[in-house]
């Protein structure tokens, strides 16, 4: 069969196509703005002749001491009453002082072994309160060390963990 001497252009896209095209980059370049814009830091606006405060730190501290503190008699009221297990109390005030520490420091101490903690060089209150009350308690058989030491322990170091 022979072929037709005609040649045929190539089809072209109609002028709709480029328009939803350049919608579609254009939504997509606002969405990217709006995400942006949405996900930076706040900045505090301060009036003329008004001084920043800064954030009441030690307010904010004592209220942690505090909550911590109750923490502390709430596990200790628990093993008084019978309701907790020594080694369960002293695992939990270990728990406690950890995340105390982590709270108010910044120190990973709920993921960091005695040995890591005290080649960081934490304060000498949390190492013996898990050396000679948490660790054995948790970790040896045999029967636990009395919770109501550790309890004290715990405080001592919430009281003055700097």
């Amino acid at each position: 069969m022979p072929a037709p001497d005609e040649l045929y252009p190539p089809a072209q896209y109609g002028w709709g196509w480029l328009v939803l095209a350049i919608g579609i980059l254009l939504l997509l370049a606002a969405g990217a703005w709006l995400l942006v814009f949405l996900t930076r830091p706040r900045r505090s606006i301060h009036l003329p002749g008004e001084t920043a405060s800064a954030p009441p730190t030690a307010e904010v501290l004592a209220q942690l001491r505090g909550e911590y503190l109750a923490d502390v008699q709430r596990i200790e009221d628990a093993y008084r009453s019978g309701n907790m297990p020594p080694r369960q109390a002293n695992l939990e005030l270990s728990r406690a002082v950890r995340a105390f520490v982590n709270e108010y420091s910044g120190l990973e101490a709920p993921v960091l072994s005695l040995d890591d903690l005290i080649a960081r060089g934490v304060d000498p209150a949390l190492i013996d309160a898990i050396r000679r009350h948490y660790y054995p308690s948790i970790f040896q058989r045999g029967p636990a060390i009395d919770p109501i030491h550790g309890a004290e322990a715990a405080r001592k170091v919430v009281t003055t963990w700097h």
